[in-house]
């Protein structure tokens, strides 16, 4: 929050004032000021929910079978029939 107010207090001033920067100078500002979006992936020898479904087959049945699909593509089927 205290950003945009930073950021809106430069716009008022600078619309007060006048920019002398050029159009360019104004746009590397702007990247600048851009935070990036970053996407962090993490790769795991195991899978968290076919371990969680394994586990809880081993406890009790299945009623609707929900978790078959995903443990084909997975390749765990034969892991979790009994």
């Amino acid at each position: 929050m205290s950003e945009e107010k930073e950021l809106e207090r430069e716009l008022s001033e600078m619309l007060a004032d006048g920019d002398n920067r050029s159009v360019e100078e104004r746009r590397e500002e702007e990247r600048r000021l851009l935070s990036p979006k970053y996407e962090i992936r993490i790769q795991t020898q195991l899978d968290p929910i076919v371990e969680e479904t394994l586990k809880y087959r081993s406890m009790a049945k299945e009623i609707d079978d929900r978790y078959d699909n995903y443990l084909k593509k997975t390749k765990h089927e034969d892991e979790g029939s009994e």
